[in-house]
């Protein structure tokens, strides 16, 4: 497995594609982070003393917006921001008043998307590409199982996938300390779920972040790769998934709004930031919920590309 899995490897880096890809993430990570320079430039602000006051002052007014609010939405951020300040003013914690270098990775999980576009990519080529090129007969007459050839092939699409958000996280990071340097001090993240505030190592935070942030990607490169291999045509892989990348979000948010079996929908579930920044798309939903929706929509897209790959004749 280990064999046929380098051989993958090496059959992607092989490809200059491959290496235009990860410079186009660069270039795009320095114009990002040199937009936020110039955007941030003089715009650093002394710690006020009276922070603590001034956290009451707002506290007070977010509360009068809670009570005043009708969308849950609203209601959700309004709790979380006056949770998160008077945890601040009990364990006298100021609010960062500098942009340092974990805000600018942070900030790049926006990126993310980019880095699932390369991915989507690499998984919609890496099966119909054998068999536009006719090298499929090659791997099968080869004493090994489809099953181990084409899970290689898999686990190949999700290390490149790893290595693009390893290569955006340490670039990210090194240009974050060039351009902006490091915190005055010790950087924490306040984390608030279920109503209560907690604080969080910074670079744990980050790593959850792209983690979760990550999901949509994942899922995606999972289903290219599904279409790949059941219909041999990496064009509508890609084309499909690119389109469901960008639009998939939007249409189930409006579904969301008039139909609740739209919480059984793949994209309502990609996004597992929703139950720890934000609000549920459909009411109702939870984590443990969205987990096991997305284990299903996983465990079909691999049925699929396992059973055709395993039982279609290859005939080129």
């Amino acid at each position: 497995m280990i064999g046929l899995i380098q051989n993958e490897w090496m059959k992607i880096f092989k490809r200059p594609g491959t290496y235009v890809m990860i410079a186009i993430l660069l270039i795009v990570a320095s114009i990002f982070s040199a937009i936020v320079k110039f955007e941030r430039s003089g715009n650093n602000i002394e710690e006020n003393k009276n922070w603590e006051q001034i956290l009451m002052q707002e506290n007070d007014a977010l509360k009068k917006q809670l009570e005043n609010s009708n969308s849950p939405q609203e209601k959700q951020y309004f709790q979380k921001q006056i949770a998160t300040n008077a945890y601040r003013i009990n364990h006298h914690i100021p609010p960062e008043m500098s942009y340092h270098l974990w805000n600018l990775v942070n900030d790049t999980t926006q990126l993310i998307n980019l880095a699932g576009l390369f991915a989507i990519i690499i998984a919609a080529g890496i099966v119909a590409s054998e068999f536009n090129w006719g090298t499929i007969k090659l791997l099968l007459i080869r004493p090994i199982s489809r099953w181990k050839i084409l899970l290689s092939k898999y686990i190949t699409v999700l290390l490149f996938a790893i290595v693009m958000l390893a290569i955006l996280f340490v670039y990210s990071t090194a240009i974050g300390y060039i351009l902006f340097g490091g915190p005055d001090k010790t950087s924490i993240y306040l984390n608030y779920y279920n109503g209560t505030v907690s604080e969080q190592n910074m670079v744990i935070h980050l790593l959850i972040n792209y983690g979760l942030n990550s999901i949509n990607m994942i899922m995606l490169a999972t289903m290219a790769f599904m279409i790949s291999a059941v219909f041999r045509n990496s064009s509508l892989a890609v084309g499909l998934s690119i389109f469901l990348m960008f639009t998939g979000g939007q249409l189930t948010q409006l579904l969301s709004l008039k139909f609740s079996w739209a919480k059984y929908t793949l994209f309502a579930n990609t996004d597992l930031m929703q139950y720890f920044e934000g609000t549920p798309m459909v009411e109702g939903m939870t984590l443990p919920f969205s987990i096991i929706m997305l284990l299903l929509y996983f465990f079909i897209f691999q049925f699929l590309a396992f059973y055709v790959f395993k039982k279609r004749d290859i005939a080129v």
